[in-house]
């Protein structure tokens, strides 16, 4: 090998060497891309799952409300037709009053606004814990593309190393941002794009 060749060599491979060092970079941060995305779909999945229990409590709780208020007005209904052969006024007075008892504490199943537990305010909570859990659920799906799109971006990285091919890191690269446009779309607006 000549002198000349010896040094076209040298230039090559201190190119190359360069070029690798760029992609090695590329790597490093589309992974610490993939980490942060990783982390965050994990904590909206968890919330997820977390306000789906609190949603599943509430209307359970909402449910034997209303069996609650259910039985008391129906025994209050059977009352008010059987104390009309009650004999005398002192038995229907105390069914008048057991009916009125009863009427309220079915008014206060139904609403009860100091404890925030009538079924009118368990429904609401319910309904919230729902939309949250449908709010996470949708970040947790825009960060899970975005890791997609993260991973495939550093599989092309690693493969322009072995064939030399920039057109792989300038498809990695693109698949970086479309990565952490999905990780903004969780941040920030997940009911914006609709996907699952």
């Amino acid at each position: 090998m000549g002198a000349h060749e010896s040094m076209e060599h040298a230039e090559h491979a201190e190119h190359a060497s360069s070029s690798n060092k760029r992609v090695a970079l590329l790597i490093a941060v589309i992974a610490l891309f993939l980490a942060f995305s990783e982390t965050l779909g994990k904590s909206a999945q968890t919330e997820s799952i977390a306000k789906n229990v609190e949603a599943s409590n509430l209307w359970a709780f909402f449910q034997a409300k209303t069996i609650r208020r259910t039985s008391v007005q129906a025994a209050a209904e059977h009352l008010k037709v059987t104390a009309i052969t009650l004999p005398d006024d002192a038995a229907k007075a105390a069914a008048a009053k057991q009916i009125d008892d009863w009427q309220k504490t079915a008014a206060r199943y139904r609403s009860e606004p100091e404890t925030n537990e009538g079924s009118e305010q368990l429904a609401a909570r319910a309904k919230k814990a729902e939309y949250e859990r449908d709010k996470y659920m949708a970040k947790y799906h825009h960060y899970e593309v975005a890791s997609a799109a993260f991973q495939i971006g550093i599989v092309l990285a690693s493969a322009t190393i072995i064939t030399g091919m920039t057109i792989l890191a300038m498809i990695s690269g693109g698949l970086a941002i479309v990565g952490l446009g999905f990780v903004g779309i969780g941040l920030f607006a997940p009911h914006a794009v609709h996907l699952f």
